[in-house]
């Protein structure tokens, strides 16, 4: 059938107002995906946060101390999937007389989240908190400028953090205090000397445990989050009954709560503000404080 005028041109201002609509339907789309960061993988939930592993596969390599300046080589885990884009970079320290291998289980775990981890080894398994800060910042360095093209090209440079257990988690607090680009910092059990880090200004979250009795929370976790200004964001996790070496086996509650931290905080993805803000709870928490990140 053939059209008349004016339904011809009845039909063109249809298709050209349903295009209209389509652009203005992609663009509202847009303008919330962009304001939420970097966002990488599903949408978060529970179960995705509390599985074993995330949405992504990753691989691993090893890195010898031999190839490196600052620290003592160690593992990197990283996404295998670079369709979209680039991930941000976290570096994790052991603690006093240990190897990565005491906390080689969440290497896979973050990195399956969505980020390139590396596991590093301390130049001696004596190192004090400093040394081990300092080593946190090598490897971050490292990862960024002279890891190999596969790890490099799947980082973004500025959107990096640090980690680490009991010597470690002082080293971690030592690594945020000397370089606020950071985007966050995870101490675990963490203990130091120095009790006050009112210089932290990169979101920290402190996780510690009840039972400690090596860096009881009482004179080290939680004085350690109270120095911590409150302009600063900044949580504070205790583990119900947890003795200092909660983070040596797999702990869902502390794996949940890191990785919602960090995405949060490394990649600015207000998808995860729900597992942190209002605070976690249950039989595995004795405490959690916070100053409620909101976006």
């Amino acid at each position: 059938m053939q059209l008349s005028t004016p339904q011809r041109g009845a039909r063109t201002f249809t298709k050209l107002a349903l295009t209209l609509a389509l652009i203005g339907g992609g663009l509202a789309t847009a303008t919330p995906a962009q304001a939420a960061g970097f966002e990488r993988g599903p949408n978060p939930t529970n179960a995705s946060l509390e599985a074993g592993r995330g949405p992504f596969a990753t691989s691993q390599t090893s890195v010898s101390s031999l190839s490196v300046s600052g620290f003592g080589g160690g593992v990197i885990y990283y996404p295998t999937d670079t369709s979209q884009g680039t991930f941000g970079a976290i570096a994790i320290s052991p603690g006093y007389t240990a190897s990565w291998s005491s906390l080689d289980w969440l290497g896979p775990r973050i990195a399956s989240h969505g980020f390139v981890v590396i596991g590093i080894e301390t130049n001696t398994r004596y190192d004090q908190p400093a040394s081990r800060g300092r080593q946190l910042l090598a490897a971050l360095d490292y990862l960024v400028e002279d890891s190999s093209l596969t790890v490099r090209s799947r980082i973004d440079a500025s959107r990096l953090a640090v980690a680490g257990h009991s010597m470690g988690g002082g080293g971690t607090l030592a690594a945020a205090e000397s370089r606020p680009s950071l985007q966050a910092a995870v101490p675990l059990a963490p203990w130091h000397t120095d009790k006050t880090w009112s210089g932290i200004r990169v979101p920290t979250m402190i996780i510690g445990g009840e039972s400690d009795s090596v860096a009881s929370v009482s004179t080290h976790s939680q004085p350690f989050y109270e120095s911590i200004p409150s302009s600063s964001e900044k949580a504070y996790l205790e583990l119900n009954g947890a003795s200092h070496f909660f983070p040596q086996t797999t702990n869902t509650t502390m794996a949940k709560s890191m990785v919602a931290w960090l995405k949060r905080f490394v990649d600015d993805d207000t998808r995860y503000e729900q597992f942190l803000c209002p605070p976690p709870s249950g039989l595995a928490i004795e405490e959690y404080r916070h100053t409620c990140p909101s976006s």
